[in-house]
């Protein structure tokens, strides 16, 4: 009882505002995590790589104050306004239009906006777009009479006569000096959808834009889903109105039938579809993630994808009659992975690239155009985790790596003709993550830096040389800031849970430790071969929650099992096959029994949290291992993996009709009679992706047994549970709540 006295005066004084206690620079509060500037970095718009090595980004604008100029920036600096705010003024609005997004024709007169949007699933998809004339200053809205919001994915024809998009599941084409748009679908609905996606396709092959332009600006290639036959999800909405408001889509779970999808090409001046006849049932058999045009405008170019996701062929279709034949075949005994940094066209398109993990890591690859040679460009034994820029001219590819540390991410270069050593180009006294977004030469560079605990740099460097041009994101006060804050070094460390197998971590200790006494164990899992969480990057928010954490007594600690897509071979990510759930718990288990060897830790105050796959994962440690963890946190969870959809399991655990036990035995609610210890499920009502209806049947499971829990429902929000005001401060208020009510913070003798 005393104790848990002193635990409720520590979440009174974390959730205190500043201005009710002295303010201590050094201490973290849940308000100043979500409810302050404290921690806003500063503002850094994406780039978007232009021709002659420049490039265009938003700048605040000095004649519109709140608005943005578009502007265009050479390596030099020096810069040159292509879009100034005040042009974008309408006559009906007090403040000009708030660019999103832009693309720029080729020879720089015409630029597209974006504006006005709004999210569809998980992006900001749908929206308004305006023409701007640079040379008039003239601004036209694209779409005709379409209603405010409905336009999604117009760009620019290569010739820049006309600009096409999708309305209400058709596409639309229309000439950028003015005109009627022409309709090129007419069978757009909510079940036929052209020119972009279902639920499905978009979450797990990040499949949003369905749409291409021909080389030659004649001719749109697009995909169409049928979603007729598809069971559907329904979502309720119980606080808008008086009365329930339901949200119905297609939804397809494990073992369920797919939407069917084909591709076609049609005219712009309209006209019928010429289907391409890709071979095998989609609703059923295959998936058809990747389409592209194949350097001319006669050929496609695609990859299609068994339903069991172990085998991709890559297709080259004729425009002109439909017809397809296959070029490649990868397979794999457990899955293939979709790589965007494959089908590169090179050697004047006579060959592709392709990336394969056929000989134990993770390659590039070229193939010839008609698939009779497959070369190898990089031999070493470590994994290419990303290509990021082909500079064929030069003969190099660069690309992501990281050969002695999986935690950590830098940039390298290669050969093409796969002979040398590969090149690091990342500073070498520069530990941590690095990313790069390359100019279309290669010759410049957008850098981002960070390690743990330490907020990200974004600057533009020159390449290989990696020289510092300029920042562009310095965020200088926000690391001052951090640094101030009261802290131990994190600990990045190997444990071997046997056989051999050895599992990075980190480990978060209370500022001023005392080895001599005990501390509570807080876990933050993940787990599913989707993400790689022990990484020494910045973290945001969600590490200056676990920074407070430590504050308030707690060790917190992160491991990767096997499984999870880190670049330590084939074997390591792809082990877990039909053992999600399983295999995961079980290393995740030893890991943790290893760790608390350490004297300074607490065998009877274990925790675990997690979100989506990491709830997914909290149930399971806690069921299967109740004598281990005493407390979890649950968020967003699926409690049983024949809830979720076709692709993501399905890829990961077969199908259930050939796997049932592997399905049962990986789902947490088959162990809830193991569940001994304090249980937090948090869940939005609204979530489309991880179904809240997966916790209340878990609820359902635990009642039946008698097994007590908490329930919280957040109203209608998504799985990131953070729409609504306050909702997030809300979210983690009650997480750390419930962490010192039943895990109870600080050192004990």
């Amino acid at each position: 009882m005393c104790r848990r006295s002193v635990v409720f005066v520590l979440v009174f004084v974390s959730s205190v505002s500043a201005q009710d206690q002295p303010f201590d620079a050094s201490r973290l509060t849940l308000d100043r995590i979500f409810a302050s500037d404290d921690f806003r970095g500063d503002p850094s718009a994406p780039v978007t790589w232009l021709a002659g090595e420049t490039y265009a980004t938003l700048q605040p604008s000095r004649a519109a104050r709140g608005a943005s100029d578009l502007v265009r920036f050479d390596a030099t600096g020096k810069a040159e306004i292509l879009v100034p705010a005040e042009k974008l003024l309408l006559p009906s609005r007090k403040e000009p239009l708030a660019i999103q997004g832009f693309e720029l024709s080729a020879d720089g007169a015409l630029v597209l906006l974006f504006t006005n949007s709004v999210k569809v699933w998980r992006q900001n998809t749908r929206g308004d777009y305006w023409l701007f004339h640079r040379s008039t200053g003239k601004l036209s809205r694209v779409g005709g009479d379409a209603g405010p919001s409905t336009l999604m994915f117009a760009k620019l024809s290569p010739t820049g006569t006309h600009v096409a998009y999708v309305r209400d599941n058709n596409l639309f084409v229309e000439p950028v000096g003015g005109g009627a748009p022409t309709k090129l679908t007419t069978d757009g609905s909510s079940e036929i959808i052209n020119g972009t996606f279902d639920w499905v396709y978009e979450e797990e092959f990040d499949c949003r834009d369905g749409w291409r332009w021909s080389p030659d600006g004649k001719q749109i290639a697009y995909w169409q889903l049928d979603t007729r036959g598809v069971k559907t999800f329904t979502l309720t909405d119980n606080t808008t109105g008086k009365y329930p408001t339901l949200k119905t889509f297609a939804y397809p779970k494990t073992g369920e039938r797919n939407s069917a999808c084909r591709v076609g090409v049609v005219a712009i001046t309209g006209g019928a579809t010429r289907w391409l006849e890709v071979p095998g049932d989609t609703r059923t058999d295959f998936y058809l993630p990747r389409m592209e045009w194949a350097g001319t405008a006669r050929e496609l170019m695609l990859q299609r994808v068994n339903r069991l996701q172990n085998a991709v062929d890559v297709l080259l279709a004729e425009v002109a009659t439909g017809k397809v034949h296959t070029v490649l075949t990868e397979r794999d005994g457990a899955w293939v992975n979709l790589h965007d940094d494959a089908g590169t066209l090179v050697e004047k398109g006579e060959a592709f690239t392709w990336i394969s993990e056929r000989d134990g890591w993770r390659h590039l690859y070229l193939v010839s155009r008609d698939g009779s040679t497959v070369r190898r460009v990089t031999s070493f034994p470590f994994d290419v985790i990303r290509v990021v820029h082909l500079d064929e001219k030069g003969g190099w590819v660069y690309f992501l790596a990281s050969p002695e540390k999986p935690t950590q991410q830098y940039l390298y270069r290669s050969a093409l003709n796969g002979k040398g050593l590969p090149e690091r180009l990342s500073p070498s006294d520069q530990p941590g993550w690095h990313s790069y977004h390359i100019s279309t030469g290669g010759s410049l560079a957008v850098h981002t830096f960070s390690s743990f605990g330490v907020p990200p740099r974004v600057e533009l460097i020159a390449l290989p040389t990696h020289k510092v041009i300029r920042p562009l994101a310095a965020n200088d006060k926000l690391r001052a800031t951090v640094k101030k804050l009261a802290q131990s070094p994190v600990e990045f460390f190997r444990v071997n849970v046997g056989n051999g197998v050895q599992l990075d971590g980190w480990l978060m200790k209370p500022p001023h430790l005392d080895p001599a006494k005990k501390y509570p164990l807080l876990f933050h899992v993940y787990g599913e071969p989707a993400g790689q969480s022990v990484t020494d990057r910045w973290g945001g928010n969600n590490y200056l929650w676990h920074l407070l954490l430590t504050q308030q007594g707690y060790v917190v600690a992160c491991v990767d099992n096997r499984g999870t897509p880190c670049p330590r071979g084939r074997e390591w990510r792809k082990c877990v096959y039909r053992r999600v759930g399983t295999l995961a718990s079980e290393e995740q288990s030893a890991a943790a029994r290893l760790l608390l060897q350490r004297p300074y830790l607490d065998r009877t105050r274990v925790g675990v949290w997690g979100w989506s796959g990491g709830g997914s994962m909290t149930l399971n440690l806690l069921f299967r291992y109740p004598d281990l963890y005493h407390t979890g946190l649950a968020v967003a969870p699926v409690p049983d993996m024949h809830l979720y959809d076709t692709i993501y399991q399905e890829r990961y655990m077969g199908l259930p009709q050939d796997n049932a036990e592997d399905y049962r035995r990986g789902s947490p609610i088959t162990h809830a009679a193991g569940l001994k210890g304090n249980l937090l499920l948090v869940h939005g009502s609204g979530d489309d992706n991880c179904h809240y209806q997966g916790t209340e049947k878990l609820a359902n499971k635990l009642i039946e047994l008698n097994k007590p829990f908490t329930l919280m429902t957040y109203p209608n929000r998504s799985h990131s549970i953070n729409e609504g005001k306050n909702t997030t401060r809300h979210l983690f208020t009650l997480l750390t709540r419930y962490l010192h009510n039943h895990l109870p913070a600080g050192p004990r003798p």
